[in-house]
């Protein structure tokens, strides 16, 4: 493209951002507007001060464990205002490190809230009061929010969202979330190991609705032995404040009850950001669920009005938005391109953690396929014995026919890093027997993924498979 495109982003999240910066590199011209920081909910008030959070109850229970290793350690103490500065740290250096690339490469970057006044033209209002941009393209990449239930009404303070659970003023005595999803449970286990009891509330029959079912199992067992109370089939109704603390109205299997507590997590699920974009301006309409339809090339019904992350729709992940912004840059610098992933691998941070690519054995079936499976438990792997993690497997599901591997679904010690080498395999086509034949280093958790993939066969070495 020989003429620069002046491009307008709305939103500097991991899908903003991504675009913007890959736009700069394509040639062309970029404008970001952001409402809040820089790095969007994910870099600020989502995956990453959560998962520094969570690294911390982690070291602490290692910690409280480590006698088995011979190493006793007395006078340790959480120190939550400390813990809270550290996590803001990494935060800072991140959306420090993405305004230094913003401005390297070339992108303006205005605060300020954007609507639509037209397909063509942006109003943005902020401090610096009120301009107007216009553009060859607009690309949306707005984000999310926390939903709100009834009853349940977000203050950031005797009820938190996943925002308010980020920056704790005090330890809660109790803790009761509401919602068992994979933001729920990541979140409660480490306030449990931080050291609040803990009490989660989901609707469903069971943990994290959606996913594996023999790798959830294994989370809902280790949830119990760290002491974490799940119900299941239970629906919150509201609370009242009742001599200091908090009263939650649940209905349990049908059983009307109460839990005293004294900080509520409401936990269950996020939705698009739209409000205030004026769509309707650029002749844009949601969907029945908030959602913006896009095709292969990220464009919405309007040819030069892009959307990417999570308002483009399922699954709303940072690393889903980020490819998507990618493809929208390309496919604005006019290059051949357009989003064609067999899959998008999906990290949950328990205990043990939990990853999961490609199809669940179930909806491998119901497509018509017929399929074989292969498990390898990490009680068997020498490396997760050192560790001292020995809970979980890998799953992989492979095509009866064609030994293509369909779906990789894990759980064990670090398996969210794991998962990279299942998404290559389903993206490159591999099969069973490639992975089986791909030498992997010993003693590392790595293994497991080649012996599930044996497994397939009912050739693995390391455990005994009955004929």
């Amino acid at each position: 493209m020989s003429t620069p495109r002046n491009v307008v982003v709305i939103g500097a999240g991991p899908a903003g951002y991504v675009c913007a910066i890959r736009l700069a590199q394509l040639g062309q011209k970029v404008t970001v507007v952001e409402k809040a920081e820089l790095g969007g909910t994910c870099l600020n008030v989502g995956c990453i001060p959560s998962k520094a959070l969570i690294a911390a109850g982690v070291l602490l229970d290692k910690i409280r464990h480590a006698s088995a290793m011979g190493i006793s350690a007395t006078g340790v103490k959480l120190e939550l205002d400390k813990l809270v500065a550290w996590k803001s740290g990494i935060v800072a250096k991140l959306t420090g490190g993405v305004g230094g690339l913003l401005k390297n490469h070339g992108v303006t970057v205005i605060k300020g809230t954007a609507s639509f006044v037209d397909a063509r033209t942006v109003k943005v209002v902020g401090a610096a009061g009120e301009q107007v941009l216009k553009a060859d393209d607009v690309v949306i990449a707005t984000g999310s929010e926390p939903i709100e239930i009834p009853g349940f009404a977000i203050d950031e303070d005797a009820v938190w969202s996943s925002t308010g659970a980020l920056v704790p003023k005090k330890l809660p005595e109790h803790l009761v979330v509401i919602g068992g999803g994979y933001i729920g449970l990541e979140l409660g286990i480490m306030y449990r190991k931080l050291g609040s009891k803990v009490t989660v509330l989901e609707a469903t029959a069971g943990a994290l609705p959606g996913q594996d079912r023999d790798c959830v199992k294994v989370i809902e067992r280790s949830m119990k032995k760290l002491g974490v109370e799940l119900l299941t089939e239970t629906l919150a109704r509201g609370y009242q404040k009742r001599n200091g603390k908090l009263v939650v109205n649940v209905t349990a299997k049908g059983v009307d009850k109460t839990i005293e507590c004294d900080q509520i997590g409401c936990m269950v699920g996020r939705r698009p950001h739209s409000k205030g974009l004026a769509l309707e301006r650029a002749g844009l309409k949601l969907d029945a669920k908030g959602f913006l339809a896009v095709d292969k090339r990220m464009r919405t019904g309007v040819p030069n009005v892009y959307a990417i992350g999570d308002i483009a729709g399922q699954p709303m992940l940072a690393h889903k938005g980020s490819k998507e912004g990618l493809v929208a840059a390309a496919v604005i610098a006019g290059l051949k391109e357009e989003y064609d992933s067999r899959c998008v691998p999906a990290v949950i941070f328990t205990a043990p953690e939990m990853a999961s690519v490609g199809l669940l054995e179930e909806q491998a079936t119901a497509q018509g396929r017929k399929v074989k499976t292969g498990q390898f438990p990490f009680a068997a792997s020498g490396r997760a014995m050192s560790l001292m993690e020995t809970d979980g497997f890998v799953k992989i599901v492979a095509d009866a026919a064609t030994d293509e591997i369909l779906g990789v679904h894990m759980v064990g010690p670090e398996v969210t890093e794991l998962v990279a080498e299942a998404a290559l395999a389903i993206e490159m086509g591999a099969t069973a027997e490639d992975l089986a034949r791909t030498i992997h280093a010993h003693p590392t958790l790595p293994e497991a993924m080649m012996e599930a993939a044996e497994a397939v066969h009912g050739m693995a070495v390391h455990i005994f498979q009955k004929k």
